[in-house]
This record gives C-alpha cells, structure tokens and sequence, in this order.
C-alpha cells in the first residue's frame, strides 16, 4: 500500500470515467462527501455526488469507492440511491418544479422547505441539504456496504478544490487527491492540508445539470 498505489488505482478510474465528476451535464449538483478509511495494510475512500437528475427524477444520492479491500464490486462507481419517496407528489406534472406546500419525504422523515410554488427541483433540493445532510447523504450501514465493516475512519471531507476535468489533470497531479493518497498510506489525517480553495459548492458549476 503506496501513495503511488492508490494514485494509480485514482488515475485508471479516472480514465475510465468512473471518477466523482462534479461537471456531470446530466445531474444539478447539491452536496458532496469524501470519507476516508485505512489501516497498516488496507485503505478505502467513498465519494459521494449528490444531485438532482431530471432523466432519473429524483435526487440521487451517486457512491464512488476505492481500495485495496473493498467487499463488492470493482473501484470506481458503486450504485446510486434515491432520496426522496414522494416525487409524485413534489412534481406531479413533471415539469420538474416544485409544487409547493407539499413537504420534501426523505426515508420516511417528512422535511419543510420554504420553497414556494414554481420552485425549480433542483433549488429545492439545495435549500434543503445544508440542514439535511445526515439524511440525504449514506448513512453507515450504505457507507459500509462495500467496505470492510471494521476499517477505522481517518477523515472525513464534505469540501476540497476539484478539477474541471480530469482530461487535463490526472488525480495523481492534482494537490487533492495526492494528500488524499498520503493521508492513505500513513494513516496521518495531518498530512491533508491544502492550500487551494475548496470549489465544490454547487454554485462553482453552472453548466452541470444542463444537458
């Protein structure tokens, strides 16, 4: 278990477009996660995209998982969940805006937004995440589904600084995803000091959701 290990495995998905791209022209992005876990020999990292789909209809909930130990599947993508159950009732007609005076149900939790009538979905879905996230993004036992259940947690990521396209920079040269890495293999969450500004707020990416 190297940096250059993981980088490697990081860089191989990215070629095969099975890396969290937050400029996704399909999906409004609303909230992201990176969660990191390791021990002397294993490592593990699970990426979170959540996002509004107008082909999906629904807010998606996208799972990325990477290492040297994972318990289903191959690194990369890993599945998706959907979010919210009453779709039919928050957008009855399909023209993807919000109904209004019908709360959003997420797992069986009723939440309020005050989002009126006209609303678009997908700003719907980013008023209620900052106050929601436990419920909108994986909770342990979805976290751990393709981990082993006993890897520790080193750290935990709900913002960094992305590339705009993976085309042009590799992860394994990009500042992020190589302190990732170190984090990784020493098992030191110290070693993840970045220097560039966080740009993963949705509002960084105006023409994902567009297509």
């Amino acid at each position: 278990m190297t940096t250059s290990s993981i980088l490697g495995q990081f860089d191989l998905c990215a070629d095969k477009t099975q890396f969290p791209d937050l400029d996704n022209g399909y999906y409004y992005p609303v909230d992201v996660r990176i969660r990191l876990f390791g021990d002397a020999t294993r490592w593990a990292m699970v990426a979170e995209l959540l996002g509004y789909g107008p082909r999906a209809g629904n807010l998606v909930d996208f799972m990325y998982r990477f290492g040297n130990c994972l318990t289903r599947g191959e690194p990369g993508f890993g599945g998706s969940l959907d979010r919210v159950d009453n779709m039919a009732e928050i957008d009855p007609d399909g023209a993807e805006v919000c109904a209004g005076g019908v709360p959003v149900v997420v797992r069986g939790t009723a939440l309020t937004v005050g989002a009126g009538a006209g609303t678009p979905l997908q700003d719907l879905f980013r008023m209620l995440a900052p106050a929601s996230r436990g419920l909108l993004l994986a909770d342990e036992k979805e976290l751990r589904a393709g981990i082993p259940s006993d890897l520790p947690e080193l750290l935990r990521l709900d913002e960094w600084n992305q590339p705009e396209e993976f085309w042009d920079v590799r992860p394994s040269e990009h500042e992020t995803f190589r302190m990732i890495a170190e984090v990784l293999e020493s098992g030191d969450p110290t070693r993840y000091r970045p220097t560039l500004p966080a740009n993963t707020h949705w509002s960084h990416w105006p023409d994902a959701g567009t297509l």
